[in-house]
Order: C-alpha cells, then structure tokens, then sequence
C-alpha cells in the first residue's frame, strides 16, 4: 500500500529530527533516551547501584540509559507487553503490569529490598482528541504512581510523563503528599508541539 502524503512527510521530519539522528550515531534505540538523559543532568535521579524499574520499556532507549549509569551493582528491570530486544545489564520481562501474573516474576526478582526509581515513558495512542487522550494519559500515570506505591521504597524518585489538562493538577497534589520534591519538566529533546511533561518526584516519604 502506498504511504500517505502525510505520513510521508512525518518519516521526512522524523529521520531529518537532530535526536533521531544523534540517536543513530550513539546507538540508542529511540530519540526518547536524550529526555532521559537531560531529565536527569537536572534533577539527579539516577545513581551508580540502584534498583530501577523501567515501565512500558519498549524499544528500550531508556533502559539503556539507566544500564549505562548504573553500574554492575545495579539493577534495572524493564516491562513492557512487546518484545524488547536484550540490552546487557537489563532484565527484560515481557507482560502487563497490571496483571497479577505477569507482575509475578519481576516482583519475585525485586524482593522485599523495594525499587529505588521507578520510570514511565508509557503514552496512549493519541487520537487528536485531548477529551479522549487525557483520560487515557492520566489512566496510564495513575498507574505507575500505584505501582510506586506498592515497591519503591522510602527515598526513592519517580519520573513519568503526563499530558497537562483535566486530573493533572490533583495528582500534582497527590504526588506533593507523597514526595519531598515534585517538578514538571519539559526536556528539549521533547517535541515542542507535543502536549507531553514529565514529573519528576523525588524522595519518596511513605511507602
């Protein structure tokens, strides 16, 4: 089938986009790893040793980058219900977190010791429509903040991203309960027409 104009001029912008290119040449999986890497030049959330939960990892360009900082002593766990290629140092876990028995072997692997980071670069498939897509959004955060709550562990952060818009506002809140420190970041290597932030919630009080 033939490709759209549309849809021709998206891949046009999209190998012509300076991450995508910088991601090629330094061997990272996606131009999503470099709103990692800047998330954390500012907000210091990743460390040599930690335990490191990567939700919705696929293709893994975050995950990479937190193996590459984390060391030998770490421990970076990725979930995600496509297939992942293996990334050395990552164990991969293909399956839905919300699901009882596909969360069974990744929390056999962390144990009772509790995650330090938890991660989510989880996003729905936007449909154009902000009533549509920011239920969805706020669906997929509440998630990764529930499973904060139930495995990472006094002091830990958390960064997800979020659509600013209805519910944003109260799970700032919530967050702000929960956490000593709570920001909203936009990285550069975030596209400027995308409605996309990320919150980056640091030492986590409770558990």
């Amino acid at each position: 089938m033939a490709a759209r104009k549309g849809d021709r001029r998206w891949i046009q912008r999209h190998l012509k986009d300076p991450y995508v290119q910088r991601a090629q040449r330094e061997g990272y999986r996606s131009r999503a790893a470099y709103k990692l890497i800047e998330l954390d030049q500012r907000d210091r959330f990743l460390r040599p040793g930690q335990c490191v939960v990567d939700l919705g990892a696929a293709p893994g360009g975050w995950s990479q980058v937190v193996a590459k900082r984390n060391g030998p002593k770490g421990q970076v766990f990725a979930i995600d219900l496509l297939e992942m290629e293996p990334i050395a140092g990552v164990d991969a876990v293909r399956g839905d977190f919300r699901e009882a028995e596909d969360l069974s072997p990744l929390s056999a692997r962390i144990g009772d010791a509790g995650v330090d980071l938890v991660l989510s670069d989880m996003a729905p498939n936007v449909s154009g429509m902000p009533a549509v897509d920011q239920p969805r959004m706020m669906y997929l955060v509440e998630l990764a903040i529930d499973f904060a709550a139930q495995y990472a562990k006094p002091g830990s952060s958390l960064v997800v991203k979020a659509f600013q818009g209805e519910g944003f506002d109260q799970t700032l809140k919530d967050l702000r309960q929960v956490y000593k420190q709570v920001h909203i970041r936009k990285p550069a290597a975030s596209r400027s027409a995308s409605r996309e932030v990320y919150l980056v919630a640091k030492v986590r009080q409770v558990r």
